[in-house]
């Protein structure tokens, strides 16, 4: 039978396509449209479409379940998910915002620290940055911009206000998927594409090879461009390949470079020595120079830190950024974007109790069971309590971990998610809560992918949308609406 999305919820808070009047948001219409006229041969006809296509291309992703690596391929959700290109104006506009603030605050902390001195920013917290990296002081990278690719995570309330829930500036990653995802989209949809006014993603890697080229030290010819990862075994690898591929640039390990006493990074070749000048990493900073950082790496570059600090190498994300991808640093973003840009934040954060604070302590302690309560420097949605949905154990568990390191933890309300209607296994459509990742470049010149990864939790009222805990994706269309 068609999909009838006058029947589709029931709706508890915002969904991106449907009102609570059962009616397609302007820019969805024709997309909802689409979807009501098929039946449900044709429905199955198009879900095996792309699954085909997902394992044609090899598009998967790592899990790490009881010390073993499972690949598995990637969950594409058939329906996409639909923002207005209006709206998306606004977006992008306080996503370059926000990441040019958080490259200025990053400059001035390993330099002047300025906004810690005219106490803007407290020391305590600065103290308590567990990725701030005394290597990197007194270094300025290019433009003064060390996070050169953002991943920022971007939810939407049960009022439709849409919030930035984390900034991710270490080695974000995603893209890739929501680049396959499109590509994937536009061979099993072609008549949508032709019909809807759905606005292109495919230059971001055009886009990410200039920016990486602006910064190289050696304008004055063509740079060499690589990028580093950790290995085959690294649960983004199929990202770190795509993205080389893409652009061009050599796919290395650290054992593939090396840094000789001019203080340069070579890659090995079958034909010599060849100089690189710009390392795309996508390794911690713990394991990226085992001169500086840990010993006992393998995957880093002997000697990469000297090299980088005499300007003779660039690499992005600069060492020393993850000092801004910190959950307690996000609370102060909106007071950078007042502090160095004089300007008013677009995009607003989640409200947030930090625990290091004894107030906020006291209220987070006792409304646990509503809260949701995040490590300051962890990932992937791993370590965080979901205080609704938590057990008394969880409960209890955690109350004992904030009490003893209150400067790790921060908590937020439990926010209604926005959802989106996903196709269930029985052919039916609910609502799954969703958020947005969208990828900020910064080099000589700011770019904002249009859209960005949709991610969704599968798992009927789950909140956790990360592809390793269960989550699903979906390609995001930001569609013009009105006349050509």
């Amino acid at each position: 039978m068609p999909i009838d999305f006058k029947k589709y919820g029931p709706l508890n808070g915002y969904d991106e396509l449907i009102s609570n009047k059962g009616n397609p948001r302007q820019a969805a219409r024709q997309i909802c449209s689409y979807f009501s006229g098929l039946n449900d041969d044709e429905v199955t006809e198009l879900r095996l479409a792309v699954d085909v296509m997902i394992k044609a291309l090899g598009i998967s992703f790592t899990v790490y379940s009881e010390g073993t690596n499972i690949d598995r391929s990637w969950p594409l959700d058939l329906v996409p998910r639909v923002i207005s290109s209006k709206e998306w104006e606004r977006t992008d506009a306080g996503l370059k915002q926000r990441l040019k603030a958080l490259n200025m605050f990053i400059n001035d902390l390993y330099n002047e620290q300025q906004i810690v001195k005219d106490g803007v920013f407290p020391q305590d917290v600065l103290d308590g940055a567990k990725n701030y990296r005394a290597q990197c002081e007194g270094i300025t990278p290019p433009y003064g911009v060390w996070a050169h690719i953002s991943g920022t995570d971007l939810v939407r309330d049960g009022d439709g206000t849409q919030y930035v829930l984390e900034d991710n500036l270490r080695v974000p990653s995603g893209v890739s998927y929501m680049l396959e995802n499109r590509h994937v989209m536009k061979r099993v949809f072609p008549e949508l594409f032709q019909d809807t006014r759905i606005l292109p993603v495919d230059d971001y890697t055009t886009q990410l090879f200039d920016m990486l080229v602006s910064i190289s030290p050696r304008q004055e010819k063509l740079p060499e461009v690589v990028v580093l990862t950790p290995g085959i075994f690294n649960s983004a690898y199929f990202e770190h390949s795509y993205l080389a591929q893409q652009m061009g640039a050599e796919l290395v390990q650290g054992s593939d470079l090396m840094v000789n006493s001019d203080d340069c990074v070579y890659m090995k070749t079958i034909y010599g020595l060849k100089q690189v000048d710009v390392i795309y990493r996508r390794v911690d900073d713990d394991f990226l120079d085992p001169e500086v950082f840990r010993k006992d790496s393998t995957l880093g570059v002997p000697g990469l830190m000297r090299a980088w600090r005499a300007g003779n190498v660039a690499i992005a994300n600069a060492p020393g950024a993850g000092v801004a991808d910190d959950k307690v640093v996000y609370t102060f973003v909106p007071e950078m974007i007042k502090y160095y840009l004089n300007e008013t934040p677009l995009l607003p954060n989640v409200p947030t109790y930090l625990c290091m604070n004894d107030d906020d302590c006291a209220y987070v302690l006792e409304h646990l069971a509503e809260l949701v309560v995040k490590p300051a420097n962890e990932s992937g949605g791993y370590g965080l309590l979901v205080g609704p949905m938590a057990t008394k154990k969880e409960l209890k568990q955690f109350a004992r971990l904030i009490k003893k390191d209150p400067r790790n933890y921060i908590a937020q309300p439990t926010l209604n998610l926005s959802t989106v209607p996903t196709l269930l296994e029985d052919g039916t459509m609910a609502p799954r809560h969703v958020d947005l990742r969208p990828f900020t470049l910064q080099g000589k010149r700011s770019y904002t992918t249009t859209g960005g990864l949709s991610r969704v939790a599968l798992r009927e009222g789950s909140l956790i949308v990360n592809s390793s805990q269960g989550g699903g994706s979906k390609d995001t269309w930001v569609v013009k609406v009105g006349s050509k």
